[in-house]
């Protein structure tokens, strides 16, 4: 039965991608009320954990071999020091920043004006001290307008019937806009474009999936699993140390 589901489930983010809409068509019954349902998973780990399986799967064994050879023809490097590895940043830190800077917005249009820009301030910034500082007043804000919410007005619902028809173009903006921020992840020499693009088709897709299951299943299932999904490689890439140790 949770094969099927899945399976279920991934025919229905197949069918999102194709044509993304706000409407939730997946049943969700968490015990928060409100938008605080919004922060709230809503499914288990192990749905979770079935979620970045399968995204490590694509990745590693549809787009990894072009990614490979997009890599070695660019001469690029990578950032990411394999012996020393970001697991703060890239298991806690980048999935809450990213899903705020990228996807809150996806079923909170509004917060594209204030939220957006203090992650993106805090994306370009990293760790520091000062920056972390905001990305905790984001969240608690964040976090308080949620559980104080109040009916929206008149407005909202005229403006909000303006936003969903042109969501499906805010998607995949936003899907190809997270991809490009991973350019950042490498150093590049002179390289044309489209090869630079190639490296970050994993994040494109991935950014696809986590769109679905932010507009599903809340920005709390979307963090959960883009932290899940972060660790994966992180996992492999320690194990492969200890083992050449």
């Amino acid at each position: 039965m949770t094969t099927q589901r899945l399976r279920a489930e991934w025919r229905a983010c197949f069918r999102f991608i194709l044509s993304p809409h706000l409407k939730r068509t997946l049943r969700v019954a968490p015990p928060l009320a409100g938008r605080l349902r919004d922060w709230f998973p809503g499914l288990g780990m192990g749905r979770l954990f079935a979620w970045a399986a399968t995204l490590w799967i694509l990745n590693i064994f549809v787009l990894g071999p072009l990614v490979l050879e997009a890599f070695e023809a660019s001469g690029a490097t990578h950032r990411i020091n394999v012996n020393d590895l970001p697991w703060l940043q890239a298991i806690l830190w980048a999935p809450l920043v990213e899903e705020l800077l990228f996807r809150y917005c996806l079923r909170r249009p509004l917060s594209l004006f204030w939220v957006t820009p203090s992650m993106g301030v805090v994306l370009v910034y990293g760790l520091q001290s000062w920056a972390s500082v905001l990305l905790a007043l984001t969240v608690a804000l964040l976090l308080f307008i949620s559980y104080f919410s109040a009916e929206p007005r008149a407005w909202v619902f005229r403006w909000g019937r303006r936003y969903h028809k042109v969501f499906p173009w805010v998607f995949h903006l936003v899907a190809l806009a997270f991809a490009a921020v991973h350019l950042r992840n490498y150093v590049f020499g002179d390289v044309q474009w489209w090869v630079m693009m190639i490296l970050v088709t994993p994040q494109w897709l991935t950014g696809l999936v986590l769109g679905w299951i932010r507009v599903q299943r809340g920005v709390g299932a979307s963090i959960l699993l883009h932290g899940l999904f972060n660790a994966g490689p992180l996992c492999v890439a320690w194990v492969a140390l200890q083992y050449a140790e």
